[in-house]
């Protein structure tokens, strides 16, 4: 087993990642270390309290298909990672070709899809599923979103959509985008900067992945940016696309782009 040294820096998870493909072959493993440092939007952890895996949580994501042997471009599984990150947990990222599913990978996830993982013997589809799980084995540091504020953003990532695949300017999708977009400015203006106030949530961590593909799907594709004068979603993405965890787990931009583009030329 060849091994990796990654420097750590102060709030890096502890995280090895393994790269499975049709074929076995040598397993890469890259270790960091985390050291806790409580930063903007993070709650301070309580050890005495905090329940932690014993072992790596296995995930399977989907692989770059532009650089082998790097992570993909799934807003959804991002969502896991981040929640990954930010309860420290270890995760050993199992990367598999999409395009050319290998047996294994089938035979945990009948439907093909990611993100999967693995708590204890059970594989758990669905981000949402996952993440509630996640939260509900591991609830320090506490990642819950209220339920009132759950939805807060949820029609952007649609809206988005429906944007990045018109082919008509004035069928009032880049308006609707816009609608949600200021609705939520609104919002982080009255309670922000994050969706539960100063701390940092699940609400967060799965509204934020979505907002980096918008970034840059409809930067490359519509030559569109959000506008400056929603000043309090900008400065939000700002802070959260800067985050460890959030560099850490966010794919290529290329990726992003190829990803998307059977969307907008489909």
């Amino acid at each position: 087993m060849s091994t990796a040294k990654i420097t750590p820096s102060a709030t890096v998870l502890s995280a090895t990642i393994k790269h499975l493909s049709l074929r076995p072959h040598p397993t890469r493993t890259l270790f960091t270390t985390r050291i806790s440092v409580p930063g903007p939007g993070r709650r301070p952890r309580n050890p005495a309290i905090c329940s932690k895996a014993s072992d790596p949580v296995e995930v399977c994501a989907k692989e770059s298909i532009t650089t082998p042997n790097k992570l993909g471009d799934c807003p959804f599984t991002q969502r896991v990672l981040l929640t990954l990150e930010e309860k420290r947990l270890p995760y050993d990222l199992k990367l598999v070709n999409l395009n050319n599913k290998p047996e294994w990978f089938l035979s945990i996830s009948p439907e093909g899809k990611v993100p999967i993982i693995k708590l204890g013997e059970k594989w758990i589809p669905d981000s949402d599923v996952i993440t509630q799980a996640l939260e509900e084995k591991f609830p320090e540091p506490s990642l819950s979103t209220p339920p009132e504020k759950a939805t807060v953003g949820s029609k952007i990532f649609s809206t988005f959509i429906g944007f990045l695949k018109s082919k008509d300017s004035s069928d009032g999708t880049e308006q609707a985008l816009l609608n949600e977009l200021t609705a939520f400015n609104d919002y982080l203006q009255e309670n922000g900067p994050f969706i539960n106030g100063d701390l940092i949530s699940a609400a967060d961590l799965s509204l934020a992945p979505k907002l980096y593909h918008l970034e840059i799907a409809l930067g490359h594709y519509k030559k569109w940016s959000i506008p400056d004068s929603l000043a309090y979603v900008n400065s939000y993405m700002k802070t959260i696309f800067s985050k460890d965890s959030f560099v850490n787990t966010r794919a290529e931009p290329k990726d992003v782009i190829e990803g998307w583009r059977p969307k907008v030329e489909g």
